[in-house]
Parts: structure tokens; C-alpha cells; sequence
């Protein structure tokens, strides 16, 4: 009977320091925890009780924020810098139309065949948008939106209608400062905010208030103001619009198009009513895992950094790839060639499959010139022309964006497999039209090895285009 008493008495004694230990692990997580939040609300107050001096309703110079915060503008004024280059992107500056002459053939008769590169740190906002070849008299001022920190004022002092109203050229000596500061933070409190209405507008449309949003939501919200694709809503208006109505994918984006018939410019070799995507980073990100697991834009390009004991977000926007350790190494416990192996290898992937997306509607475009040369009434070809307006919506989607594929790699080879199969039907559809007026074999291909001699295939069509325009104006916009 003791031994049984002296045996239960153990148990219980091993019993009480299991459970004394696992309360100290509970209460040892529960402190972690607790530490955590408050060190995540310490990151969203640090900068309002850091102000040396008071920042205006409406300062635009970049230099005045440095007084209060010294860290943070240093760190920006490193988006200058142009070394950077990862293998399909970084800060220097790459031609695009040299690299992929079918790009020339692709936006043939809008400005994204005159010049298309690269885009440089946000340092450089305001000097590459004036120097840009695709500027000209007919630009609207609504190509100012995302590129200084003055446009916020200008829409307050005139009203956001009147400023897109307005020419480009009207502002050129009034845009100073490059993005910057005031794009995304209050004066008085340093919180993220909304400075551009296009962004409110578009979720309103869907039945949300963004500026409702939390702090990790506005992480990725501020970026999504510029980081997105849009268009000019018509020619007199050049109001700037989000076609978010339907949704944030690609088929969304067809179905919006499709649903409002909106046409951007007409190409001139294909005869094809076009639109155009642009950078719809925001928009590919929603569809990859990190959106899905609350990751936002600035934990990865504008991670968190530490000096001189002082823990602040690193505002040199950057490819992540050259940040490893603060931004990818946070979650991922890879090395760093791992990382960057994993990156590449998903970045080739999207490469290849925009190569055969690309091949197959340069040869779609081509296919219906001819057939227009043959004869083929624009009745016959309404229906190929609207396949490959199509997949030019589902190429675009993400070749226009920033990241070759990486933010949302299953849908990126989902949506570009689409865009190829549309191309392929389109120009199928041509040739048996083709071959109704005396076609023997496929419509030859030409040279199109450089971007100087795609721009020469391209010439006659866009003059002619020109030509006939000039003896009947009408369309809806300019291109841009």
C-alpha cells in the first residue's frame, strides 16, 4: 500500500512540473506575444512623437521632412541610385524595345513603340517623365499623377477634374519635387494615407471605403495608388481610372473592356481596337501567396532596418533581391543564393512563357495586315480582331507588370497560356480567311531581329493610319 502511495505521490509530483512547465511556456509565449503587438504599435506611433519641427499641410520638398526624419529621407534619396541590376529588373536602366524589337509590333501606333524602359528609382520621377519621347503636345496633364508629391496640392487647388482637364506641359515648371514624402504620409502624424483620388474612387465603385483600411492593408495601399494598371476614361476628360469594376484579374479586366468597349488606340497593322495595361503591380500581387498571407509591398521592398539602435522602414524601394536578409531571410530561412535561385528560376519560367505569347500575337498582327491587303472586309475580320484584342488584355497584364511573374507565378502561367491560345485562334481564324481570297500558304513573316527594323515594318502602316485619319478624324483618344 505505500509503495502504491509512494508511486502515486511521484506521478503527481512529475504531474505538477509538467504543468508548472508548460505554464511557464504558455506564459513565456504569451509574453512574446505581447511584446510583439507592442512593438508593432511602437512602429506605427514611433514618428508622431519624433517631430523636431512642423511640417506644412502641403510640403513638397522632400529635404524638410529630413529635419524630423533623418533615417527615412537618407534611405530615399538612395533611390538615385542606378547600380542595381537583378537579371530581369533593378535600378538601371534598360531599353525594352531593344531587348524585345516585338514589343515595337506589339504597341505599333501608340506611344509605347516610340520608347519603352525601364523605370528608375523614384528619385528620377520628375527627369524621366519631361524626357520621355512618348511626351508631346497632346499629353495631359494627368500623366503628372504619380510623379510628385505637388500633385495633391494642385487637385486640392483646382479640383481633381480640372487638373487631369489640363495639359502636361502646363505644369512642367511647377513639378520640382520627385515622389516622395507627402505621396503617402500625413504632415501632422506620419499615417499612411491616400493622397491620389483614383485609388478611393475605384473601391468605392466596389462598396468599400479604403480609408477605413488598417495599418498592414495601407502597407501595400499607398504603393497601389501608382503601382496599377489604369486608363484615361476619354479624350475630352483624360480622367484617370482604375478598371476595377469587375474585379482585380485578368479576365476581370477582359470583361470590363469587353462590357464598356473602350478602345485606346487602333493598330495600324492589324487594324485591332487596342488597350493598354500598365504596371497592374498591385493587381498581380492579390493573386500570389504573399497577399494571401498578409505580406505586404513594403515588407518586401521597404523592409525594416535598424540603426544606431533605432528600428525605421528603409525607404530605398528596391528589388527585395538586393535586400535578402531583411526582406526574404524574414520568413524564408534560405541562403541567399537559394533565394535568389528560387526567385530566377520562377522569373525564367514567366519569361518563357511570354516569349510564345509574344510570337504568337506579333504573328496574329501580321496575319491580318495581310489579310486587309488581300481584301478581307473589316465584317470578316471583326471576330479574329476581338481574339486578339483579348489576349493582348491577358499578355499585358503581366508583361506590363513589375516582377516577371514572381508576385503571382500560377497565375501569371495561367493567364499568359490564355493570351497565347487566344492569339493562336485569331490568326488560325485569319489564315482561312486568307485563304477565301487566293491565299496559298501563311502570310510571310519579316525581319524583325532589331527594334530598327520593326520600326520600319511598322512605318508605312502607321503613316497610312495617318493619312486616313487626317482626311477623317475620329477615334476617342491619343495615344500615349
Amino acid at each position: 500500500m505505500s509503495e502504491r502511495k509512494s508511486g502515486e505521490s511521484r506521478k503527481g509530483l512529475v504531474l505538477g512540473w509538467v504543468v508548472l512547465g508548460g505554464s511557464a511556456v504558455v506564459f513565456a509565449a504569451l509574453g512574446l506575444l505581447a511584446g510583439s503587438i507592442i512593438e508593432r504599435r511602437a512602429e506605427r506611433s514611433v514618428n508622431r512623437v519624433q517631430m523636431i519641427t512642423p511640417i506644412g499641410d502641403w510640403e513638397t520638398d522632400n529635404e524638410k521632412w529630413a529635419i524630423n526624419f533623418p533615417r527615412e529621407y537618407n534611405s530615399w534619396e538612395r533611390t538615385r541610385e542606378l547600380a542595381e541590376a537583378t537579371k530581369y529588373g533593378g535600378s538601371e536602366v534598360k531599353d525594352y524595345l531593344a531587348k524585345d524589337p516585338r514589343l515595337v509590333i506589339l504597341f505599333a501606333g501608340f506611344g509605347f513603340s516610340k520608347e519603352y524602359n525601364s523605370p528608375r528609382g523614384h528619385y528620377h520621377s520628375i527627369k524621366d517623365v519631361t524626357s520621355t519621347a512618348r511626351v508631346s503636345e497632346k499629353t495631359p496633364a494627368t500623366c503628372w499623377t504619380c510623379k510628385s508629391p505637388m500633385v495633391p496640392k494642385l487637385m486640392h487647388d483646382k479640383g481633381v477634374a480640372e487638373f487631369y482637364k489640363g495639359k502636361f506641359k502646363d505644369h512642367e515648371g511647377v513639378m520640382k519635387d520627385p515622389i516622395g514624402c507627402l505621396d503617402c504620409h500625413d504632415p501632422k502624424t506620419m499615417a499612411l494615407r491616400i493622397s491620389r483620388p483614383a485609388l478611393k474612387e475605384a473601391f468605392a465603385r466596389r462598396g468599400r471605403d479604403i480609408t477605413k483600411a488598417s495599418h498592414q492593408e495601407m502597407r501595400s495601399l499607398v504603393c497601389a495608388q501608382c503601382h496599377v494598371s489604369y486608363y484615361f476614361r476619354d479624350k475630352e476628360t483624360n480622367y484617370l481610372v482604375f478598371p476595377w469594376d469587375d474585379g482585380f484579374k485578368a479576365d476581370d479586366f477582359d470583361k470590363y473592356y469587353e462590357r464598356t468597349k473602350f478602345v485606346e488606340w487602333v493598330h495600324p497593322v492589324s487594324g485591332t481596337p487596342m488597350t493598354k495595361a500598365r504596371h497592374p503591380d498591385y493587381e498581380v500581387w492579390l493573386q500570389g501567396t504573399h497577399a494571401f498571407r498578409g505580406v505586404s509591398c513594403a515588407d518586401c521592398h521597404m523592409p525594416y532596418k535598424s540603426e544606431g539602435g533605432v528600428k525605421f522602414t528603409d525607404h530605398q524601394v528596391r528589388s527585395p533581391l538586393y535586400n535578402i536578409a531583411n526582406s526574404c531571410q524574414v520568413c524564408h530561412r534560405w541562403s541567399e543564393d537559394e533565394v535568389k535561385q528560387r526567385v530566377e528560376s520562377i522569373q525564367d519560367k514567366n519569361r518563357e512563357l511570354l516569349d510564345i505569347a509574344e510570337d504568337a500575337m506579333v504573328r496574329a498582327h501580321i496575319t491580318l495586315g495581310d489579310a486587309v491587303k488581300l481584301g478581307a472586309t473589316d465584317a470578316e475580320l471583326a471576330a479574329p480582331r476581338n481574339m486578339l484584342r483579348r489576349a493582348h488584355t491577358y499578355w499585358d497584364y503581366i508583361a506590363a507588370a513589375n516582377g516577371m511573374g514572381f508576385h503571382a507565378p500560377q497565375e501569371s502561367a495561367r493567364v499568359l497560356a490564355k493570351a497565347a491560345n487566344l492569339a493562336q485562334e485569331c490568326r488560325i481564324a485569319t489564315e482561312r480567311i486568307r485563304t477565301k481570297y487566293g491565299a496559298k500558304s501563311e502570310a510571310p513573316m519579316p525581319d524583325l531581329s532589331t527594334k530598327e527594323k520593326a520600326a520600319a515594318f511598322v512605318r508605312p502602316f502607321v503613316e497610312a493610319q495617318k493619312a486616313k485619319q487626317a482626311r477623317a478624324p475620329q477615334g476617342r483618344t491619343a495615344s500615349r
